[in-house]
């Protein structure tokens, strides 16, 4: 914005090419375009970023209510049952670990690693996600031929859930689960997938790139012009307060465009709240969250540690 608006004026100032001077209607009307497509986008982002944090905490909800269920419905002398209880709430935490992974994985239309300035904040976090490895992080959580076959289908975190519904099914079967406590279960297992279709739905839809580029354009448009308008206004005053007052376009044109700039940018940063970026959705911090609180629900003393934000980033 600064080069934008010094050199007209320096071809204004020393060249005397007046004819830059443009009326300011014109871009008055084309900031108002860009001022409503710029407010929708960023209305649309910001409730594709709140929608995924409302599924997460939905996900919270349904783990916490999944996990008390299975510790109490499930029938078995003490030894047996805690077994049980274990398996299949440490399942759950695949499932948590399989869909983060999924959520992570980079996309054509992302930005984090396709913007230059995305890509030089990098240094400031860590992406969980990127460090490791799923394989290895399963490992804590199935057992070995659970984990091969995970692995070897395309939505793990789908065949996750498949898995806990056979052995809940297993488990009725053998009457360590009444009929209505199945039912039970297998509903939240039912909520536990459409929350899991709902990120999917966040991650593989993007926000459509004709309101995305015209909210581009329209910026552009509005930056390049507005120097010309403010030319065109303060010449005005020329007269009145002398030549050198045609260097407040410089201020003037940089602080408006870099609002418009700035709102286009935080609209972008706001498209996708699972691509690993600054402004995700915590989904590492929540699934560590849940994990504790379903340990302690099975009485376990040695819990992981809380994650922690690293510059104030959590991820």
């Amino acid at each position: 914005m600064l080069i934008l608006s010094v050199i007209p004026i320096l071809l204004f100032y020393f060249l005397d090419w007046k004819w830059l001077a443009i009326p300011w209607v014109p871009v008055a009307l084309l900031g108002t375009a860009t001022a409503f497509i710029s407010g929708f986008k960023n209305t649309q982002t910001y409730n594709r970023t709140w929608e995924a944090r409302q599924i997460y905490g939905a996900i919270i909800n349904n783990s916490r209510a999944f996990g008390i269920m299975v510790k109490d419905f499930v029938r078995e002398d003490d030894e047996q049952s805690t077994k049980i209880h274990q398996e299949i709430i440490y399942r759950h935490f695949a499932w948590l670990t399989a869909l983060r992974f999924q959520l992570r994985e980079i996309k054509s239309w992302e930005n984090v690693k396709t913007k230059s300035y995305n890509l030089e904040y990098l240094k400031y976090y860590k992406v969980p996600e990127w460090e490791s490895i799923l394989d290895e992080e399963l490992k804590s959580f199935l057992s070995e031929e659970e984990r091969q076959y995970v692995l070897s289908t395309k939505n793990r975190a789908t065949q996750i859930i498949a898995m806990q519904s056979s052995q809940l099914k297993k488990l009725n079967e053998e009457g360590k689960i009444s009929d209505y406590s199945y039912v039970t279960l297998e509903n939240q297992l039912k909520e536990l997938y459409d929350q899991q279709g709902k990120c999917e739905r966040i991650k593989n839809f993007p926000y459509p790139r004709q309101f995305s580029s015209i909210n581009l354009y329209f910026t552009n448009a509005l930056c390049l012009l507005l120097p010309l308008g403010f030319i065109g206004e303060i010449s005005k005053m020329i007269e009145k307060f002398g030549e050198n007052i045609i260097w407040l376009v410089v201020p003037f044109s940089v602080l408006l465009g870099w609002v418009f700039l700035v709102l286009e940018q935080i609209g972008e940063s706001t498209e996708n709240p699972f691509e690993g970026s600054a402004n995700d959705i915590p989904i590492t911090q929540i699934s560590r969250n849940i994990e504790i609180d379903l340990r302690e629900m099975l009485g376990e003393k040695e819990l992981p540690p809380a994650i922690q934000p690293n510059n104030n980033i959590l991820m």
